[in-house]
């Protein structure tokens, strides 16, 4: 597919995530707020994400500058009803993301997160012609589920779209480096675009719960003796690994409290019981944006325990509440966090030095000042205009190239 001739000079971006609104997590604000800055830029944006059978009650964020379309991602299965459910749907999918390319006719394929959202963009890339470009978030590594273990199917589509693709890129380059060892990306291929974290005092609309967020939580006085820990309760996670060395570190008087829910609720809540700590760690539960950063606000540290961490956003929203940062060093953190410096990095799988983290930052109140002076300091780094200014060049360079041939 070519630039029509009236295009503005700004792009036409399709961002082909794997889910978004209603739905909230990692990959969700990532797209909604490059997608918001990318508009603000002056390109035309639209979402192009699974159909899960839910919508939100508007289109992103209050009054967002870009359109959501919300596309059927059916996949074949081996089983015969299975086979035949996928026959009878798979010819209405393909009308329906040929209908949005002819519609929006998209200089550029943006696939975030790679699942069947990302086997459908490569079917249009082969069918219209239109570049492609694959980021990975980590759901290769980090897939509690075992999605990529079992799929064969986007195993292959993975490698075919890497192979295909005007460019790859990922928040670290940890993540990059599983795509080399395991999908066939080059040695040498691949870019390296950091998430973000938005700036409670940023006048864009999608920040109103956080500006929200930061009133409330600077009139909640900070504890001496709160770790707080965030995320999607799943095995890579590690909050087992956080529960043990905090029961190891035995310091009178504190507590941990671990928001967010999961599939390992249950097995958490029979462990706490088990280690006799029911008075002393808490599953504090789902909470809001505003929510979490009024916890962090509260928090002596924020804890990252993860088994594996694509890049670490929970520690980008520690830098901003204020909150010492102890974070995990296996994964794609270590590459941004500087070990006694912005957070201490600890491999939460050596539980004595998970609890000797847990005790120091604990005990010793102005070195806490100090990794929380210097993790405030570095937020500008990762302002999401800053994000998307990097998306933008890329897809401009991917662009001009194609014009070239």
């Amino acid at each position: 597919m070519h630039r029509r001739d009236d295009a503005p000079s700004g792009l036409r971006i399709a961002l082909i995530a794997s889910s978004f609104a209603p739905f909230v997590g990692g990959v969700e604000e990532h797209v909604a707020r490059v997608a918001e800055q990318l508009s603000a830029r002056g390109d035309e944006v639209e979402v192009w994400t699974v159909d899960r059978g839910a919508r939100a009650s508007s289109a992103g964020p209050s009054a967002a500058p870009f359109g959501v379309r919300y596309l059927p991602t059916p996949l074949p299965a081996r089983s015969a009803p299975d086979l035949g459910r996928f026959a009878l749907r798979a010819p209405g999918a393909l009308s329906k993301w040929s209908r949005a390319v002819r519609e929006f006719r998209p200089d550029v394929l943006s696939v975030q997160c790679f699942g069947p959202n990302g086997l459908y963009a490569l079917g249009v890339h082969r069918r219209y012609g239109a570049p492609l470009i694959i980021t990975s978030h980590g759901e290769t590594l980090g897939d509690d589920n075992g999605v990529y273990a079992r799929s064969a199917l986007l195993r292959r589509g993975l490698r075919d779209a890497l192979a295909a693709a005007s460019a790859v890129t990922a928040p670290s380059e940890y993540v990059l480096g599983d795509l080399r060892e395991r999908f066939g990306l080059g040695a040498t291929d691949g870019v390296v675009i950091p998430n973000g974290v938005a700036d409670v005092g940023a006048p864009a609309s999608h920040d109103a719960t956080l500006r929200q967020a930061q009133r409330s939580g600077s009139s909640v006085a900070r504890r001496d003796d709160l770790l707080v820990a965030v995320g999607r309760l799943g095995r890579m996670k590690g909050f087992d690994l956080l529960i043990d060395a905090f029961v190891e570190a035995d310091i009178p008087g504190a507590e941990l409290e671990i928001v967010g829910d999961g599939p390992e609720r249950t097995a958490l809540q029979e462990q706490i019981s088990r280690v006799g700590s029911t008075g002393r760690i808490r599953l504090a539960g789902q909470a809001t944006a505003e929510g979490v950063a009024s916890r962090m606000a509260a928090a002596t540290a924020v804890v990252v325990p993860s088994r594996s961490e694509a890049f670490g956003i929970v520690g980008l929203e520690a830098w901003r509440s204020g909150a010492p940062l102890v974070m995990t060093s296996r994964g794609g953190a270590a590459e941004f966090v500087r070990d006694g410096e912005d957070g201490l990095l600890v491999d939460p799988t050596d539980r004595p030095a998970l609890a000797a983290a847990i005790r120091r930052t604990l005990s010793d109140e102005p070195f806490r000042r100090i990794l929380a002076a210097n993790g405030r300091a570095r937020l500008p780094e990762f302002e999401w205009a800053r994000v998307a200014e990097s998306y933008e060049r890329l897809f401009r360079d991917v662009v001009g190239a194609g014009s070239a041939t």
